[in-house]
């Protein structure tokens, strides 16, 4: 059997040196991580949060890069049927800053920079491939393994002993 693997297309986008902590940024990217771009694009438009802005500017980014590289290479990259794959926010480099203290003295602090990288892929090709791999991995239960699994549980919900005082033998 010869199986034909299609390489997936994977485009992306950074935004480098962005003034806030990889933290903050984190709490918009795992609201995006999987999504199809559209809704991808309407949930970061539509939130709260301060960095949502500047992942929508690399999310726009990395969109029109798959557009640009399917029109440069000929390739038939479906704008539509794009998902984010992965949308990271990496620790940039710390600037030390002091802050006054009483007494003359003087408390550092440290403010983070972050480097957001998000990637987009072809939803297409990643289904037909994880489709053709999950379907032979279904093993049948014989009744061994049922067996097994039932008195894994059985034992697993029985309470522990309870240790019972002695009472000490009067003299």
């Amino acid at each position: 059997m010869a199986k034909t693997v299609e390489k997936i297309r994977e485009f992306r986008a950074e935004a480098k040196f962005q003034r806030t902590s990889p933290q903050k940024a984190k709490l918009v990217l795992d609201l995006i991580k999987g999504l199809r771009v559209e809704q991808a694009l309407n949930t970061v438009h539509f939130s709260t949060k301060k960095m949502a802005p500047i992942v929508e500017k690399v999310l726009r980014s990395a969109i029109q890069n798959a557009n640009y590289v399917s029109q440069e290479q000929g390739l038939d990259v479906d704008v539509d049927n794009l998902y984010v794959r992965t949308a990271i926010a990496n620790e940039g480099p710390r600037m030390k800053r002091i802050r006054p203290a009483p007494m003359g003295r003087a408390f550092r602090y440290q403010r983070r920079l972050a480097h957001i990288i998000v990637t987009v892929a072809e939803k297409g090709a990643v289904a037909q491939s994880t489709a053709k791999a999950e379907a032979p991995a279904a093993a049948p239960v014989t009744k061994k393994t049922a067996a097994k699994k039932t008195a894994a549980k059985s034992a697993a919900k029985k309470p522990a002993a309870k240790k019972t005082a002695t009472k000490k033998a009067a003299k």
